[in-house]
């Protein structure tokens, strides 16, 4: 018989072995219940991931605009339905890519209604979109487009303005030399704004959701980074315009090396560039980024297609065209620049062109003044400066003194002054230039359709000078157009070498004759240093008379010796006048001195006889009263 030792001895085994498998039983299926865990969470964050919404929300807009809804047998009320959401889609999706802001709200808010009730996000998936449930992990352009989307809730397009007053962003820093001072706004500025303006109570799960959509719509059919500073109330936003571009790397032969520094050093590639123009100022936003030189492609090569101005190639290394909104945006790509890159132009918007908010010094109403009589004096100005100055806000501006009874012509490049907007109950047309129909031929119509005032948005170009030569002397009763001169001689100069280049004249003293025929007033603009734009002069050309002492003496002397000493003089006379030194004198009504706006030299009696003769009675009264006053 066994004994009670040993048996005891195999129960005791027998214990151990149940206890030792229910531990492996229950690490095993504990195992299997984490690792099921686990790969539900990767399968949550995958789904909720910014990449497979955004794949989920161009499925969804696929199946919309593609689907053949006869093949679905429906009622009649359903069929026009879907049709009409179908035909809606379509025509969004193509607007929001032109920069319409009513078309982009549209598509924006079909993607937050698909997602919200068709994908389910909701206020816990959503974290694993963008981290807002721990601010650690948010990145620098998270933080930012949280605090645009909470500052656009308030002041819609003046958001960004706002931002930068409140927290004093627009001033110089010495971020990237230590005796050099620049405009950037960097990741700390940003970091320490959303820490002071945002709380994890602050954003409720609609306002997480519409950053979401804003995410995802910018990478679909926005443009990236700059999709919501674009739409701002800022003079403009450009890109790819700093960093290394990939042209530079592929020269390299140690570029192993060279990448290693880089990455060491922090230098910024080419589509780390967003810069904006604000307030005069451009200014660097170094904490975003295009992520990659393929996205900086992707927004050049969508940011100019409004109205279909033709295919930007390698063989047409550029575009500049107009925007749905008026701005002006210039497309560049490589070989002709050495990377991709855009710049968009932005008008100050109809509300804010006027003379009195443009200019803000000290004497500043006596000059509005003065601009209002030299544009019903029918003045042929010029407004000069250099880019981004605030040439073409000015011109828009001082057309509001015209007698809505002149007619406007407007001859551009690229449509940019959009005057109707303005002024919409003048008679105004403007024509531009297109592969088929050159700008002499648009002069050419322009002078049979009644024009009173023409305006030349910008004089860049040889032919464009000449065009502005024509149109002051025969075409309509005055012109106004902008030139990038920095003086006045500079000015006359330049127009000058551009009829002689273009061939209409073979003589410079004929050429300049002729510029200076045409001249009455340059309106010079200037930019301090701290972006405060302001009229640096106000200068009146006033030509010389040409005198002639030619005399016929020869005539009356038989000696050939005498004959000839006397035909001498009339040459040297004839040749002092071809080469004299000037054809023209200027001086400046206007300066701007300490400060405040000068009034020098009083108007030539020859223009004001001028300007009176083209203004109404009650103007000429007040234009006498205020040259009593100006000039005193």
């Amino acid at each position: 018989m066994m004994s009670v030792a040993f048996v005891f001895n195999i129960l005791l085994i027998l214990l151990l072995l149940a206890f030792v498998a229910a531990f492996f039983y229950y690490k095993v299926k504990k195992s299997g219940a984490d690792q099921m865990v686990e790969d539900s969470l990767t399968r949550e964050k995958t789904t909720y991931s910014l990449s497979t919404m955004q794949n989920y929300i161009k499925k969804q807009f696929d199946e919309i605009t593609r689907m053949n809804l006869y093949d679905l047998a429906l009622s009649e009320e359903e069929f026009e339905r879907r049709k009409n959401v179908k035909y809606e889609l379509k025509r969004a999706l193509k607007g929001a890519g032109y920069a319409d802001s009513n078309d982009k709200k549209y598509v924006k808010s079909l993607m937050f209604d698909l997602l919200k009730n068709d994908y389910k996000v909701n206020n816990f998936n959503i974290n694993h979109a963008i981290p807002f449930n721990n601010f650690n992990e948010l990145t620098s352009q998270d933080k930012f487009e949280i605090l645009m989307h909470i500052y656009k809730k308030t002041y819609k397009a003046e958001a960004l303005t706002k931002i930068i007053t409140k927290y004093a962003l627009d001033y110089p820093k010495y971020e990237f030399d230590a005796t050099v001072p620049s405009y950037v706004i960097t990741a700390r500025e940003i970091d320490d704004i959303f820490t002071n303006e945002v709380s994890t109570e602050t954003l409720s799960f609609e306002d997480k959701l519409e950053i979401v959509v804003q995410r995802i719509y910018q990478e679909y059919k926005g443009y990236s980074v700059v999709d919501d500073i674009r739409d701002m109330n800022i003079d403009g936003v450009s890109g790819g315009v700093s960093g290394i571009p990939p042209s530079f790397l592929d020269q390299l032969s140690d570029m192993d090396d060279y990448l290693t520094q880089m990455n060491e050093a922090k230098i910024p590639m080419s589509y780390d560039s967003v810069w904006i123009f604000y307030k005069g100022k451009a200014t660097y936003l170094s904490f975003l980024s295009f992520g990659s030189e393929a996205e900086l492609k992707r927004v050049c090569q969508n940011i100019y297609k409004y109205n279909n101005p033709g295919q930007l190639s390698e063989s047409v290394g550029y575009k500049i065209n107009e925007m749905k909104d008026g701005s002006r945006v210039v497309v560049l790509r490589p070989n002709f620049s050495e990377s991709w890159a855009f710049f968009v132009r932005k008008f100050a918007p109809p509300t804010l062109i006027s003379p009195e908010q443009l200019l803000v010094h000290e004497n500043k109403d006596n000059v509005v003044e003065l601009l209002k009589y030299l544009i019903r004096g029918a003045r042929v100005t010029a407004i000069t400066g250099e880019q981004g100055c605030g040439k073409t806000t000015l011109l828009m501006a001082i057309m509001k003194f015209l007698y809505p009874t002149i007619t406007i012509r407007v001859q551009e490049t690229a449509f940019e002054l959009h005057l109707r907007k303005i002024y919409p109950y003048h008679n105004i047309l403007s024509l531009r230039e297109t592969d088929t129909i050159t700008g002499q031929e648009g002069l050419d119509v322009q002078k049979k359709t009644d024009g009173g005032v023409n305006i030349l948005g910008e004089v860049a170009t040889d032919p464009v000078a000449a065009w502005m030569i024509q149109m002051a002397q025969v075409a309509s009763k005055f012109t106004l157009f902008t030139h990038h001169a920095k003086t006045f001689p500079n000015l006359i100069t330049s127009l000058r070498n551009s009829l002689l280049k273009i061939g209409m004249f073979n003589s410079e003293q004929v050429a300049e004759v002729q510029v200076v025929q045409v001249i009455n007033f340059d309106i010079h603009l200037k930019r301090a240093v701290d972006g405060t734009r302001y009229i640096e002069r106000i200068t009146e050309c006033i030509p010389l008379e040409q005198t002639y002492t030619y005399n016929n003496d020869y005539r009356k002397v038989k000696d050939v010796n005498q004959k000839l000493d006397k035909f001498m003089d009339n040459a040297v006379e004839y040749f002092q006048h071809m080469t004299q030194a000037q054809n023209y004198t200027y001086r400046n009504i206007v300066e701007f001195v300490d400060g405040k706006y000068v009034f020098k030299n009083p108007i030539s009696e020859e223009n004001i006889k001028a300007m009176r003769d083209n203004m109404s009675t009650e103007d000429i009264k007040a234009f006498d009263d205020f040259l009593d006053i100006a000039w005193r």
